[in-house]
């Protein structure tokens, strides 16, 4: 009676265990690598690379004006009167406040369009995964950067196929 019930016991064990692990279906997918792969990622970049080269351009510009602005009057310091300097030097140190200034703001706004555009492309990438998961019956889809992965079931070629590339 007593090996009858140890039995029991174990046989509840093993098939509560199994039921478990059937139930838990995990798969993932590599973003990384999607997001390298995406059109509209690749889109992204090149508009961002684009306006970060025209801030580019306008910030070597200023900086040329203001080191035409600055040799010229070096050379021309003594020749005028100390009111002339005074003045010239509070104009070169409020081109340099707007050259630092137009840096920052230009900054700022890369990183701004970065984030607007590619909220909507990661929103979805994340549609996406939830789709793919779901129709193949997984409740758990993890990302390959965030987890140290043994095994399973990989979705990368499927979300870059409902994603259209």
């Amino acid at each position: 009676m007593k090996q009858l019930k140890t039995l029991l016991l174990a046989a509840v064990l093993f098939f509560g265990a199994n039921q478990v692990n059937a139930q838990t279906k995990i798969a993932h997918v590599n973003v990384e690598e999607i997001m390298t792969k995406m059109p509209a990622v690749i889109d992204a970049q090149k508009q961002i690379e684009k306006l970060s080269q025209t801030y580019e351009a306008d910030f070597t510009t200023m900086r040329n004006e203001l080191q035409t602005k600055l040799q010229k009057y070096s050379t021309e310091a003594e020749q005028v009167t100390d009111a002339i300097n005074k003045e010239r030097s509070k104009e070169v140190e409020d081109m340099e406040r707007r050259i630092q200034d137009f840096g920052q703001n230009a900054q700022k706004e890369l990183q701004q369009k970065q984030m607007d555009l590619m909220k909507p492309i990661q929103l979805k990438i994340k549609a996406s995964i939830e789709k793919v998961g779901k129709a193949k019956g997984f409740q758990y889809v993890a990302d390959m950067a965030s987890f140290i992965l043994v095994d399973g079931t990989d979705l990368t070629a499927d979300v870059k196929k409902d994603l259209g590339f």
